[in-house]
């Protein structure tokens, strides 16, 4: 078994940090690639975060309403065979996949 670890993705542009609004797993637990790990906030939107490979949860970096800078680990997933090796210099490369949810934001009233 080898590590893979997941990074706090760049979620938008000039996104410097983003804070965990829900884990979706718990240390121990087995996920399966695309499986959503969290959710997390920017002033922009709410983001899922999806696991890039399939493997058994080992660490959890950050708890619900913490602030996390982006390159931070937050997630340790054990893996097997060689594609942990590889894994992590390509999730470095590619920009992470998320799916976005967009809130809307208030409506100002107009002028009058």
């Amino acid at each position: 078994m080898a590590k893979y670890a997941i990074r706090m993705p760049d979620v938008g542009e000039g996104v410097v940090e983003a804070e965990i609004v829900a884990w979706h797993v718990k240390v121990g637990e087995r996920i399966e690639e695309d499986e959503d790990l969290c959710d997390v906030m920017t002033d922009k939107a709410t983001v899922e975060i999806p696991a890039p490979v399939s493997g058994v949860i080992s660490a959890l970096n950050g708890d619900v309403g913490e602030v996390i800078a982006v390159g931070t680990e937050i997630v340790i997933i054990e893996t097997e065979g060689a594609l942990a090796d590889a894994a992590p210099a390509a999730a470095e490369a590619q920009p992470a996949k998320v799916a976005t949810k967009v809130e809307a934001a208030p409506k100002t009233p107009e002028p009058k």
